[in-house]
């Protein structure tokens, strides 16, 4: 038997040590060790004790509360997602003080437009502050896999959205609106719409210019913002369904501010505003984000290419062709129906604005999947 028995192991973790914990490591001292371990300099270490924490119940609880308030955004999504659905929070006010939880029904409709589900949601996003009272709401996005493309038997399918492919997306950030007017003018951005108001999207609106956006705005937060890929904007649309909406069968103008005079399916012809309307009038998908069928097209990243043979299958940014033309997705306010849905693809030259009323963007931002987010 050795005669150094009690001295640490080459995997213990020693309580005030001040070399890094490994993960996997024993840590000494009940609370204090996970407190220790939630100070380490290491994120993936901070992460693991969170679940430790969950074992010492009050004290524990507080020390995942506290966490909330970590400098890393991985570790304030760990915790939140062992927080969110206990009930015991209610006691805690200090909660709700390290990030935004904002609450949304999630409607689904049939074939004819008639609400057939409608379910209580949330989800989790941070403010970035754009000076003058300006804020851009960021809406983290989970990441996950999913069949990009349209279906055979859809109706409005179009080559250019096939084939149907596998496609997995890595955890992101979206922005929760499209660009707002007054975000763009924040972001050192003109205002060009011929529809005014703070409230709605901006459009009249060059891909270089949404990309300047992104670029200056990257350079204010030193974060990097950038267009959402077009795998990322499908993936961020349809938010875990396979309908052509993420409404369901169709959408309606009380769901989508779309052409209602000409409808998708069996849904009845309605109302046409024949203009933008403030972003966030209508539900959300269950990812929290919005209008992303109708108001404006959004632009994305992505060169564009007659069909998806050769497209990447990782959510990235396929940029192999040499040409001005680039990728919008969701339909605009002009758009009939078949237009808005999940699949629905099209393209703009980025040196042309013919079509400027129609066309806004919406803003990404890159951030690796959290270890604990379930």
């Amino acid at each position: 038997m050795s005669n150094h028995q009690n001295e640490p192991r080459e995997y213990d973790a020693v309580l005030g040590g001040k070399n890094l914990i490994p993960v996997n490591a024993a840590v000494l001292g009940g609370i204090p060790g996970v407190k220790s371990r939630l100070a380490s300099a290491a994120v993936a270490v901070r992460i693991a004790a969170l679940s430790e924490a969950l074992k010492y119940e009050e004290a524990g609880l507080d020390l995942i509360i506290q966490a909330l308030g970590d400098e890393s955004i991985q570790v304030k999504i760990a915790a939140y997602s062992l927080l969110k659905d206990r009930d015991d929070l209610k006691s805690k006010p200090q909660f709700e003080d390290y990030l935004s939880r904002f609450g949304f029904d999630v409607i689904t409709v049939d074939a004819y437009g008639k609400e057939n589900s409608r379910t209580k949601s949330f989800a989790l996003s941070f403010p970035e502050d754009l000076g003058n009272g300006i804020v851009l709401e960021m809406v983290y996005i989970p990441g996950g896999t999913f069949m990009m493309g349209c279906p055979k038997n859809e109706e409005g399918r179009h080559d250019s959205q096939s084939p149907q492919h596998q496609v997995t997306v890595p955890a992101f950030f979206a922005s929760k609106y499209p660009i707002t007017q007054v975000q763009l003018q924040g972001g050192g951005g003109d205002n060009s719409s011929p529809f005014k108001g703070e409230k709605r999207p901006q459009e009249t609106i060059w891909w270089h210019t949404a990309v300047n956006f992104c670029a200056k705005l990257s350079q204010k937060t030193g974060k990097n913002y950038r267009l959402l890929s077009e795998a990322e904007w499908e993936y961020a649309c349809r938010a875990g369904t396979t309908t052509p909406f993420h409404f369901g069968e169709t959408i309606t103008p009380e769901l989508v501010n779309y052409d209602g005079d000409y409808p998708y399916a069996n849904a009845p012809k309605g109302l046409s505003r024949r203009e933008t309307t403030d972003v966030g009038s209508f539900p959300p998908n269950a990812f929290g984000l919005y209008d992303m069928h109708g108001n404006v097209w959004e632009w994305c990243s992505d060169t564009w290419h007659k069909n998806y043979n050769g497209a990447p299958t990782d959510g990235s940014s396929w940029e192999s062709r040499k040409h001005d033309f680039r990728v919008m997705r969701g339909g605009s306010w002009s758009s009939y129906g078949l237009n808005c849905r999940s699949a629905d693809r099209d393209w703009f030259a980025t040196l042309l604005c013919s079509a400027h009323w129609t066309i806004g963007f919406r803003v990404a931002l890159e951030y690796p999947e959290p270890r604990l987010l379930k």
